[in-house]
């Protein structure tokens, strides 16, 4: 009679996932019987030094354990940084109202060639051509320019009030034979004489926000060996000052 042959048995694969969570669970109860440990071990000392350790990690003042840090503000100037950077732009465009009422005044008068204007971080700088207002080595105004500086003044009448500085200029051709010893007197002379003609010619015009002074050859603008160059660098400035500087801060309306 034949054998049966016998069946062998499948070995079936046992499924070993439950070991991970397993595993995972005693890690979790071995770190809580260390921290339980731990606690029960920790003194006064070392709570203080935990306490210190934690407070720099949390960038506070005082120690977390005992009460919370204050949180300071980053930049308790930041709400007023808006205001003066405003009050700024607001200065700055009156300044450009400003400027667009001298130019109309020198296009209306067809002196652009003797004029110029142009916003500098000191303020709105006019420049005079010396050649159209003084004979040369004089400081007295000529006789046919003065209604045009009278109608300058008329520009100058500003509300609020702002402070107008009137700079002489020179090139470096030396004074000979004339009432000045230097061309720093003759540009401090010419720019109190245009200044003089200013302040007598618009009654509104407050002599307590006007000065003068003179560089002579010393702020030239061009180089002094060539006669377009001499003739650039003799020159009368009119600064009006801003009211407002960049940082906010109001500059002194009074000199």
């Amino acid at each position: 009679m034949a054998k049966k042959a016998k069946k062998k048995k499948h070995e079936e694969h046992m499924d070993e996932s439950w070991l991970v969570p397993y595993a995972d669970i005693l890690t979790l109860l071995l770190a809580l019987f260390i921290v339980l440990f731990a606690s029960s071990s920790v003194d006064q000392e070392k709570l203080d030094r935990m306490s210190q350790v934690f407070t720099q990690v949390f960038d506070g003042g005082t120690s977390f354990l005992e009460q919370p840090s204050a949180v300071q503000t980053p930049n308790a100037d930041s709400d007023e940084t808006p205001q003066q950077n405003s009050a700024y732009l607001k200065d700055q465009q009156e300044l450009a109202e400003i400027k667009g009422s001298v130019d109309n005044f020198i296009a209306v008068n067809e002196m652009e060639g003797q004029f110029a204007t142009e916003m500098t971080d000191e303020g709105l700088l006019v420049t005079i051509r010396d050649s159209i207002l003084f004979d040369s080595g004089k400081a007295t105004i000529k006789s046919e320019y003065q209604p045009i500086a009278k109608e300058l003044a008329d520009v100058l009448v500003l509300d609020p009030a702002r402070n107008i500085v009137v700079t002489g200029h020179t090139d470096n051709v030396p004074q000979s034979g004339s009432e000045f010893a230097s061309n720093w007197e003759l540009s401090v002379m010419r720019a109190t004489n245009f200044l003089k003609v200013l302040i007598n010619s618009n009654e509104n015009l407050d002599p307590r926000y006007f000065s003068a002074k003179g560089h002579g050859e010393n702020k030239a603008i061009a180089p002094n060996d060539t006669a377009e160059g001499r003739a650039k660098n003799r020159r009368v400035e009119v600064l009006i000052q801003p009211l407002v500087a960049e940082d906010g801060s109001v500059t002194t309306n009074t000199q």
